[in-house]
């Protein structure tokens, strides 16, 4: 587990950016809080608020970033209002809060920016719970949140806009459908469920901190599609806190929530889990932990106990999870997989115009963008992929079958980035056996999308020049997925 966070590739140090840079856009924004002459609690709700800010805002442009960043307080200030009112009338407070996680969970549907205005929301009326926040504080709080996102916007736009020397994110949309048919819209029946449950039980085993039950199995959901990944992710959870509240006994308990170096800790937590959000959502959640238990110790309420309840409240909210995708109109882990499988291989074809486009002279085709999706969609698939490829499945088959296929995938995207870095080449020229090689490799991606692996065409013969041997290196790795893929009378698929 550490090999995979600290060896794990970081191309043109993204990560390593996205961290720095959210301690610093953090750090800064509790400053100004505090300047503005806030409470601790002000100062708790201003760098959530800027945290939130700075990790949920995904839009593929910069200029879509900053209009998501700018709509998150209208969203969040009313939630913020709506939670504090609602603080003495337990079940009103309790339907919004489920309104909430449902409305959130479907604004995904609307993509990026659905998913953070949604974040957003549920992450303001989890802080008022946290804090418990009354009326009485909401001009304090709401000035704090303005701010902090103010702060981060500056920051982020301003001070350190590494994206504008990026091409656009390619962020996939999550599989269509209509009604019950739309992921997004069982997810949110899903998450509903789910956190109904936990917060009727997460009460039962605490009055006062029942909503990390909820906090739990909303964030659960986040970034999964199919039953099999919030399974796993579930597990994941649960595992990254009891290692976070095992450190917590030997680092936050014995600051004592002493200023200097609960600061210091908080900023080192902040960048884990920005850092290690890209690779392990294990230690994401070590880090989480560790920074909750840091912000109790600030409050004075930090102990044993109050560590152990947290690890109760969890399970409680990851049994919420689990119960809400197998018996609430669940998604299978092969529907979902099939289906980034499939985006995956046509973007492969279309990587391989663009490129072939290119070296035959097109001014105008760019496959780089294509690349960049590419990118994204295989990550998409890793990710539906992870249930059948963890240690603790016991189908031994399918298990090898599935990570045949990540790894021809992976060997496909590793061609696609050798021709286009050939096509990038000005002094690269048109060669007839091109438009035969791009034919070939359109072909076996129609067949393998259409679930005809026998008619895949046999690649030709391994050429020299460099874009022809990328060309067969993908015609090759094309041809070879097609047993793990293929579903014959009687068998399963990868994904089934």
């Amino acid at each position: 587990m550490l090999k995979r966070v600290f060896v794990a590739p970081d191309p043109g140090r993204a990560r390593l950016r996205f961290a720095t840079r959210a301690v610093l856009g953090i750090g800064l924004a509790v400053v100004v809080c505090g300047l503005a002459g806030h409470s601790l609690a002000g100062a708790v709700t201003g760098g959530l608020a800027a945290l939130l800010a700075l990790f949920t805002v995904a839009d593929p442009t910069v200029r879509g970033q900053a209009v998501t960043t700018a709509l998150l307080p209208v969203v969040g200030l009313p939630v913020l209002a709506a939670a504090a009112e609602l603080h003495d009338t337990p079940v009103a407070r309790d339907l919004t809060f489920l309104a909430v996680v449902g409305a959130g969970v479907y604004a995904r549907r609307w993509g990026p920016r659905g998913h953070s205005l949604g974040v957003f929301a549920f992450m303001t009326f989890f802080v008022a719970q946290f804090l418990h926040a009354t009326p009485g504080q909401l001009p304090e709080l709401y000035a704090a949140v303005l701010l902090s996102v103010l702060t981060a916007a500056v920051v982020r736009f301003g001070v350190w806009c590494y994206e504008r020397r990026l091409p656009p994110a390619a962020v996939p949309a999550p599989p269509a459908g209509t009604g019950l048919a739309r992921v997004t819209t069982r997810q949110a029946v899903q998450a509903t469920a789910g956190a109904g449950f936990a917060l009727v039980v997460g009460q039962l085993v605490s009055g006062q901190r029942w909503y990390w039950a909820v906090g739990a199995t909303w964030w659960i959901f986040v970034n999964t599609t199919s039953r099999g990944e919030t399974l796993v992710r579930g597990f994941r959870r649960v595992l990254g806190t009891v290692i976070g509240i095992g450190l917590g006994f030997l680092v936050a308990v014995p600051v004592h929530g002493a200023p200097v170096p609960t600061a210091v800790l908080v900023a080192a937590a902040v960048f884990g889990i920005f850092y290690t959000a890209a690779v392990s959502y294990t230690w994401m959640m070590l880090c989480v932990t560790l920074l909750a238990e840091l912000l109790y110790g600030l409050l004075g309420v930090l102990g044993p106990g109050l560590l152990a309840l947290r690890l109760a409240e969890t399970g409680v909210g990851a049994l919420g999870a689990a119960l809400a995708v197998l018996f609430v109109l669940p998604v299978t882990t092969h529907a979902t997989t099939d289906a980034w499988i499939q985006r995956a291989l046509r973007c492969v074809h279309a990587c391989t115009a663009e490129a072939a486009a290119r070296l035959a002279g097109s001014a105008t085709a760019d496959p780089a963008p294509r690349v960049a999706e590419l990118e994204q969609l295989l990550g998409r698939v890793r990710l539906s992929v992870a249930p059948l490829v963890h240690p603790l499945n016991p189908m031994p088959t399918r298990k090898a079958r599935a990570r045949r296929v990540l790894a021809l995938l992976d060997d496909c995207a590793r061609e696609i980035r050798g021709l286009v870095a050939v096509a990038a080449d000005p002094e690269a020229s048109h060669d007839a056996r091109l438009a035969a090689a791009c034919w070939r490799v359109e072909a076996a991606v129609e067949a393998l999308t259409a679930g005809r692996a026998d008619a895949l065409p046999h690649p030709a013969e391994p050429p020299a020049e460099g874009a022809l041997a990328h060309l067969h290196g993908l015609e090759r790795a094309l041809a070879d997925l097609a047993e793990p893929l293929r579903t014959p009378t009687g068998s399963r698929p990868v994904g089934a």
